[in-house]
């Protein structure tokens, strides 16, 4: 390869490096072109599937500023730039690792911290974004009921009162009414005013 060649290649792997959330190193000996055909179809949405030459991935990396793969690069070797959901992404990953126990993952980069296999596969454990995200809101909405129900409760609770005393004094409202008149009647009656 000449040099003007590895200097494009180098930078078109810097640039996939920059611009992805996230990227994955596998190793790739002894799968198939249809399997790794399928491989790249499984994660699409998410990443894209590049296979790499070794020396020029690792200057690349070390302009784009990941260390992760360092001492990780033997082999044949490719690279899951993650574009999208990086759960999903590794989930296709690790899915298609236990059907296919050739591909090897090998190492990875998220957010610029580096990830081993074993936190990839943590990773993957994970639920999707949208399943969070739905989780997230139930919660909140269920906060929401309940503060709305505690702002709400005293007043209906006011009201019940209000309600209670109104039918009681209806129920008795005659029978306390007549005992005032009673009273007055008495009191004019015994002299209370003597002009």
């Amino acid at each position: 390869m000449a040099n003007a060649e590895k200097d494009v290649a180098i930078a078109e792997i810097t640039d996939k490096l920059r611009e992805s959330g996230a990227a994955v190193l596998t190793e790739y000996r002894g799968l198939t072109v249809a399997q790794l055909s399928q491989l790249r179809s499984s994660i699409r949405e998410h990443a894209t599937y590049a296979v790499v030459k070794n020396t020029l991935t690792e200057r690349a990396a070390k302009e784009a500023g990941i260390t992760a793969f360092d001492g990780h690069l033997q082999g044949p070797s490719a690279i899951a730039f993650i574009t999208g959901d990086p759960v999903e992404a590794a989930k296709g990953l690790r899915d298609f690792a236990k059907a296919n126990p050739l591909l090897v993952i090998k190492a990875g980069v998220l957010d610029g911290k580096t990830l081993s296999p074993e936190e990839i596969t943590k990773l993957a454990d994970l639920e999707s974004r949208e399943v969070l995200l739905a989780k997230l809101a139930g919660a909140m909405k269920g906060s929401l009921t309940k503060a709305a129900y505690l702002f709400v409760a005293p007043l209906s609770q006011t009201a019940r009162v209000v309600d209670a005393l109104r039918q009681k004094v209806e129920a008795q409202g005659p029978a306390t009414e007549a005992a005032p008149a009673a009273e007055a009647t008495t009191d004019v009656a015994e002299g209370g005013d003597e002009s």
